[in-house]
């Protein structure tokens, strides 16, 4: 059994919402930072929280976009055109404090997970945030790109990354391509970062995503299992 509800802190001077579920059994547990897709902190994100906690860990999914306001009536599309690098930089600290912060979780075992924009912000936070022991990137697109001026794309902080990556992509997608995903591994390995990679043949962006059409089940099945050994093996005690 898990517990599951939205929680506040602040991030940068506004307050962010994040969907928290944690086992429902006494910790400390390891924890794992939740990066939503563009479609904000949905259905498919918030499952993947109780996913983490049915799995044994404290899990947090911020609203990246709470500068909005709750009254906010843009598309998504907007929306994440406004987000920033470096404002999102202080999101993800404001999340690992705020579970770091929490009685029930074992502060030093903290990861980091994200899917599609998400998984481009777990490759940023792998570079950024010194707290963080493991990152998942599921289909992680425009990680050669900067959002902001006068900074670097996740892909050029790449001698940054201070944890191991773990990433999984669909062999018909076009943003992340098979060409991408060979140049992060190149790059990944010019560096020496430990990193595995994974692709799955007849799937294309979102395959995790069960809400959507783009959902393959048999890509699901066989990279969360692999999420979860990775998990296992970087944040247990």
């Amino acid at each position: 059994m898990t517990i599951s509800n939205w929680q506040e802190t602040e991030s940068d001077g506004s307050a962010m919402r994040l969907f928290v579920s944690m086992p429902a059994r006494s910790g400390p547990f390891p924890a794992v930072m939740v990066m939503q897709h563009q479609g904000g902190v949905d259905e498919f994100i918030q499952r993947m929280t109780r996913c983490l906690a049915e799995a044994g860990y404290a899990a947090a999914a911020a609203d990246l976009y709470h500068r909005d306001g709750p009254d906010c009536g843009d598309d998504f599309a907007a929306r994440r055109s406004r987000l920033s690098d470096r404002r999102i930089i202080k999101d993800i600290a404001a999340t690992a404090d705020f579970l770091r912060a929490q009685s029930a979780v074992d502060g030093e075992r903290l990861g980091v997970i994200g899917f599609c924009m998400g998984g481009r912000l777990a490759y940023l936070t792998a570079a950024t945030n010194p707290a963080c022991k493991a990152a998942v990137a599921f289909y992680a697109g425009n990680i050669f790109r900067a959002w902001g001026r006068d900074l670097p794309s996740p892909f050029e902080r790449t001698a940054e990354i201070h944890c191991p990556i773990q990433a999984h992509f669909g062999a018909d997608d076009a943003n992340p391509s098979p060409e991408d995903m060979a140049k992060l591994n190149a790059e990944l390995t010019r560096f020496n970062k430990p990193h595995e990679f994974f692709a799955y043949a007849d799937a294309g962006h979102a395959f995790m995503d069960d809400t959507k059409q783009s959902y393959r089940r048999h890509a699901e099945e066989a990279s969360w299992p692999r999420t979860l050994e990775f998990l296992r093996r970087h944040l247990s005690a």
